[in-house]
């Protein structure tokens, strides 16, 4: 049977989660929100409307998440051109493919940001297929991305494995049954990725490259 290795992107394999609070910061601020830093930091991962209900709570403008979403998408796209990956991020997928493992990815992004991350990822011939925001109706920590992404590649959960950096995905991974692995590279601690449910944790893909065969992806 095939064994499915499903990624998520921003922060665990692309250097991007920094960025992505800037951004975020500063479209909240453009829109008159006063957010600190350390909250959006913490709610990356999120889906955009749930990161915006997460952050601004229960007596925000509804009809305002779009606009938002808007904001830090246009702020975001300014770094297209030069999203770092993280090192070994594509030595890793190709290893994994090599090795016989299906790789997917799981990602709250979509269009051109996707493709700019892939771009940044370097490893397309080792992916499989891509889970984008574009194809669940909930996004993490509910654990309809990564059950469809293992329906794209036709793995059951207990033939795979999920490496996120954020809560939201070992929470994600451990409602669809999968084995959750974590990465320190978000910014997200070892003791707060480990309690929502990450079996193993490393730093980075680098180090879970020069680990796997004492890993859950041996």
């Amino acid at each position: 049977m095939e064994r499915a290795a499903v990624f998520d992107v921003d922060g665990t394999l692309v250097d991007t989660n920094h960025l992505h609070v800037v951004t975020w910061w500063e479209a909240f601020r453009q829109a008159g929100h006063r957010v600190p830093m350390h909250a959006v930091h913490r709610a990356i991962g999120l889906g955009s409307a749930d990161l915006v209900a997460h952050l601004l709570g229960d007596g925000r403008d509804e009809g305002e998440a779009d606009e938002l979403s808007a904001a830090h998408k246009a702020l975001y796209a300014q770094y297209f051109d030069r999203l770092p990956a993280l090192k070994d991020a594509g030595a890793l997928l190709k290893r994994l493919h090599g090795d016989g493992w299906t790789v997917v990815l799981a990602t709250s992004a979509s269009g051109a940001e996707l493709s700019a991350l892939r771009r940044a990822i370097d490893a397309d011939e080792a992916i499989a297929a891509t889970a984008s925001a574009d194809d669940v109706e909930e996004g993490k920590p509910a654990p309809e991305p990564i059950e469809h992404a293992l329906e794209l590649v036709g793995v059951p959960a207990e033939r795979a494995v999920l490496v996120g950096d954020t809560v939201w995905d070992m929470r994600a991974g451990s409602k669809a049954g999968v084995t959750c692995v974590g990465v320190l590279c978000g910014g997200i601690p070892r003791a707060d990725l480990e309690e929502a449910g990450a079996q193993a944790v490393y730093a980075d893909p680098e180090q879970l490259l020069a680990s796997l065969a004492d890993s859950p992806l041996a």
